[in-house]
């Protein structure tokens, strides 16, 4: 399949609650990844299937809630397309030191999804 998603994120504002609940709901294996000074990402193994990550809301009024992300070539010009076509880019192009490139657009319906471009090996 082209363009298969790769990763569902969920940014909340209690990621302790959040990994208690989904820890104990799911068998899913959570690991937390220092990313920074003050920056944990909690990364989510779920066995077989598109697993994810879990992380704090990164800006005050940002809701809880799930983000799938896409795979795609080149982040850059998906992004450009994606915003041609009448996406609102969230998130520009953003590098993940040693893992690849990310951006958040919503669609034209208002429906929110990340381009993600893994770095080249």
């Amino acid at each position: 399949m082209a363009n298969p998603f790769v990763h569902v994120e969920l940014t909340t504002s209690d990621p302790d609650k959040a990994k208690t609940f989904y820890g104990s709901l799911f068998d899913w294996k959570l690991e937390d990844v220092e990313m920074g000074p003050g920056f944990t990402y909690t990364m989510i193994n779920v066995g077989e299937g598109t697993g994810g990550g879990l992380m704090q809301t990164p800006a005050p009024g940002v809701p809880t809630a799930w983000l799938p992300y896409v795979l795609v070539g080149d982040v850059t010009a998906s992004t450009a397309k994606a915003k041609s076509l009448g996406a609102t880019v969230m998130k520009d192009v953003t590098e993940v030191p040693n893992a690849g490139s990310f951006s958040i657009i919503l669609d034209p319906t208002g429906a929110a999804i990340g381009l993600w471009q893994p770095k080249a090996k």
